[in-house]
């Protein structure tokens, strides 16, 4: 079975040499993929259908009448040339920052190295552990680019700080600002502390912010420049000069904007085709009002995973997509073999949300795996008893003894001293604002059960693969759904790279599908998926 044609035709006729007509359905498919080239599509004077990325096209005179066609759109031509071109890139494309150091260095490394944007995911390190992985991205990408996560601690400021101070002092010129809820003066002394003037009074941006939000109210503070009250206390303490501060009036906060939707982690499981429109609504409105030099760019994350899922994002006019989950099963992730096998066996519906341990007070939860593991129902109980009980000592005597035998394995005054000795050495104040505040303890002892959890996962700890907190969004169980079958279904076989070049290829191919699709043409079911490259899977 070959393609079919219900359309009305075009008033164009095809020139060329036949024998760059093909008809049949492997090479049919294979002008499709050549997404570079023109397609046209047209009938032989024997009623034969049939296609070519050849010839010419004349408005009369003889040849073959076009039924249908598609202009050259390769996958470089996808989302805004300027994206690319700010940050030397070869697609519209990049990774997320996933934390814990799982979107690790290596993982940057062969994304900037391909072509792409990745971002490593500095949230929940040590400083010292950061300053590694700086030294190390820093010294195996020269001219490529790469980008630090910054994300915003409400509960350890001293972490958000010390983040933005080793930034400034290593030369990380992009940020990937997540979890903020109101700007803070950390990110906007990053972001000014780059300010400086071209020789034509322009501003020069040294320090590029790309901000993840998923509510319109946080965007908005990102979108217009940074607020007075904070550039003069960063004038006060000498941390920016009086320029950058008055050209800081000239810009917004970030350059571009990552509209996360339902995705792993942080989450607020927002659908995109509502979320993204309405966040570049509001980008256009506050640029109509401020009219800065360099409009902010909208990308879109949460879901990404797929040529079609990367191609409706474009399509709703992302400048950029992102992905996730789907790079935490990918081998240069910096989480363990037991984790990236378990992944590839995710359906789009084994995931959950559970509490998140950075903002565990709050009640903010994050989307994690379900499946192979207990930790969501864990962590659930944990903030049952939070918001129940004053004290760990309240917790029922039966209830507790459950707690320190199956979850936390010690005596929670055990765990109680472990957290001392860990915040002593990272952030003292957590210490002293718990004396006198059982309640703020049991945040703390808890909080200890979800912090390790990820760090159990991504180290394979062994005796606690039941509590492996994985972060994961429903966009995992869609990848591997599309890839069976193909050189990308072996977990072992997944490079971040290799995904990412499938995914923007596709996404290529599927718009000529539906270009073609829109002026009648009919193809068979498999002409109009897009699979992984099969010709790898010998390769494997």
């Amino acid at each position: 079975m070959s393609i079919s044609y219900q359309g009305k035709g075009q008033e164009l006729f095809w020139k060329g040499s036949p024998r760059d007509i093909v008809f049949e359905e492997a090479a049919i498919r294979e002008k499709l993929m050549q997404t570079d080239k023109p397609c046209y599509v047209m009938r032989d004077f024997a009623g034969r259908i049939g296609v070519s990325n050849a010839g010419e096209l004349v408005s009369s005179g003889r040849g073959l009448q076009v039924l249908a066609l598609a202009n050259p759109m390769s996958a470089n031509q996808l989302g805004d040339p300027s994206f690319c071109a700010d940050y030397q890139l070869k697609y519209a494309y990049k990774t997320g920052a996933m934390a814990n150091g799982i979107a690790s260095e290596a993982l940057v490394i062969a994304m900037g190295k391909a072509g792409f944007l990745g971002s490593f995911g500095a949230a929940g390190l040590v400083p010292t552990r950061v300053l590694e992985a700086i030294e190390t991205i820093q010294g195996n990408l020269g001219n490529e680019s790469y980008a630090f996560n910054l994300i915003h601690s409400p509960v350890e400021a001293a972490l958000e700080s010390g983040a933005v101070k080793l930034f400034l002092e290593r030369g990380v010129k992009i940020v990937e600002a997540s979890a903020f809820l109101k700007l803070t003066e950390h990110i906007v002394h990053y972001r000014v502390a780059g300010l400086s003037q071209n020789a034509d009074g322009s501003v020069h941006i040294g320090n590029k912010v790309i901000a993840k939000i998923s509510r319109k109210e946080v965007a908005k503070h990102f979108m217009q420049s940074p607020p007075q009250s904070f550039l003069d206390s960063l004038l006060s303490q000498g941390k920016i000069t009086p320029l950058q501060a008055e050209l800081a009036k000239q810009i917004p906060m970030c350059d571009d904007i990552t509209v996360e939707a339902d995705s792993g982690g942080h989450t607020d499981n927002r659908p995109l085709v509502a979320l993204l429109p309405i966040i570049i609504q509001l980008r256009d409105e506050l640029q109509a009002k401020h009219q800065f030099d360099q409009k902010i760019r909208i990308g879109a994350a949460g879901g990404i995973s797929t040529p079609a899922s990367a191609l409706g994002a474009f399509m709703m006019g992302a400048a950029y997509v992102v992905t996730g989950s789907v790079n935490q099963a990918c081998v240069e992730a910096g989480t363990s073999e037991h984790v990236r096998k378990l992944l590839q066996t995710v359906a789009s519906t084994d995931v959950m949300m559970a509490p998140a341990s950075d903002m565990f007070e709050m009640g903010v939860e994050l989307q994690v795996l379900k499946r192979g593991t207990l930790f969501g129902p864990r962590a659930k109980k944990l903030y049952h008893y939070y918001q129940n009980y004053k004290s760990i000592d309240e917790i029922p005597t039966e209830e507790r003894a459950k707690l320190e035998k199956q979850v936390f394995k010690k005596p929670l005054e055990e765990i109680w001293q472990a957290c001392v000795d860990f915040f002593e050495k990272r952030d003292p104040e957590q210490i002293e604002r718990a004396k006198g505040n059982p309640h703020r303890k049991m945040a703390l002892i808890f909080r200890w059960y979800l912090g390790l959890s990820s760090n159990w996962a991504n180290a394979g700890t062994d005796g606690r693969a039941v509590d492996y907190q994985i972060w994961c969004g429903p966009s995992m169980g869609a990848f591997n759904d599309w890839a069976k079958g193909s050189y990308l279904e072996p977990y072992t076989n997944r490079k971040a790279a290799d995904v990412a070049e499938e995914i923007m290829q596709g996404a290529a191919y599927l718009y000529r599908i539906q270009t073609l699709k829109m002026q009648g043409v009919e193809m068979p079911v498999g002409m109009e998926q897009f699979a992984p490259n099969l010709r790898k899977m010998e390769m494997a």
